[in-house]
């Protein structure tokens, strides 16, 4: 029978709010959740919106045309940085190749990162709530901030980089796995298996848990007040609301700049790892592995 769960952690804006779930006990399993949906808004604003904001105009003015203007210049901005700035430095004749990936990696944590910090919570909680009486939340929270979500993203990537790592590499990428003698194999290939399992988790853990700590530092801040209020009153209460209410909105601010700077950490990464498994063996094997 499907049905409804919601969290009763006192931080459980951070993980998921809300189940719909199908099953009972260990042979249940969920269907969506907020973070499901939110991923989900993330990708139809960016494929309704990037078409427009990048979309050439035709007024006859073949200069004005190719100019870009508003946020169209902004979004050129970025893709023209990660590509010549990021992505071939890494790349190099493979660039245009990838290059859309980069920028799909990058905009896509972007949006997600950046939904999070909308307080759609409270505004979709009498929406949920209308369409699953037992929900005690709305649609709302990071994505990112979910280990499911961002390890997906990892192992999307540890797929790029194995299957062009095989089909443009070749042996060399194989070769790359023992750097050494073939007698030395048994111990250099687990060790090279584990290095790339390990440059995944950590690609996954980063921007995990980033996102994560923000939202539990607001977390904290918000719960002084309660815990002010109930100890002094109303005088403490406000007291104390008033600091916070300052500290967080520098803190969101943060973390404004910080969902900027981990989409770019997870995008140069990415690059930088798909770079090591696709272009080291032109100069040779042997001088790709010093």
């Amino acid at each position: 029978m499907t049905h409804i769960l919601a969290a009763s952690n006192p931080l459980d804006h951070v993980y998921q709010w809300i189940y719909l779930k199908s099953g009972e006990g260990m042979f249940g399993f969920t269907i969506v959740s907020n973070h499901t949906i939110m991923q989900i808004i993330a990708a139809l604003l960016l494929i309704l919106l990037m078409p427009r904001f990048v979309r050439l105009r035709s007024t006859g003015d073949t200069v004005g045309d190719l100019t870009p203007r508003g946020f169209g210049n902004f979004v050129e901005s970025i893709c023209s940085y990660l590509r010549t700035e990021v992505a071939k430095p890494i790349l190099g004749e493979y660039t245009d190749r990838f290059i859309p990936f980069v920028w799909s990696a990058f905009f896509y944590v972007l949006a997600v990162n950046l939904l999070g910090l909308l307080p759609l919570e409270p505004v979709t909680r009498g929406l949920t709530r209308s369409v699953f009486p037992d929900a005690h939340h709305g649609i709302g929270g990071s994505a990112t901030g979910n280990i499911w979500v961002t390890s997906t993203l990892a192992v999307v990537t540890m797929g790029m980089i194995v299957v062009n790592g095989l089909r443009i590499g070749g042996m060399h990428f194989i070769a790359h796995f023992c750097p050494g003698p073939l007698w030395l194999a048994p111990l250099l290939v687990p060790v090279e298996v584990i290095g790339l399992v390990a440059k995944i988790f950590a690609l996954a853990v980063r921007l995990f848990a980033n996102m994560v700590a923000g939202h539990v530092l607001l977390a904290v801040l918000a719960s002084f007040i309660a815990v002010m209020y109930h100890a002094y009153g109303w005088l403490g209460g406000t007291g104390v609301g008033i600091v916070v209410v300052v500290v967080s909105v520098a803190f969101n601010l943060l973390e404004l700049f910080v969902a900027f700077l981990q989409a770019f950490i997870f995008t140069f990464l990415t690059a930088l790892f798909i770079g090591q498994a696709i272009v080291f063996h032109h100069d040779g094997h042997e001088e790709g592995a010093h």
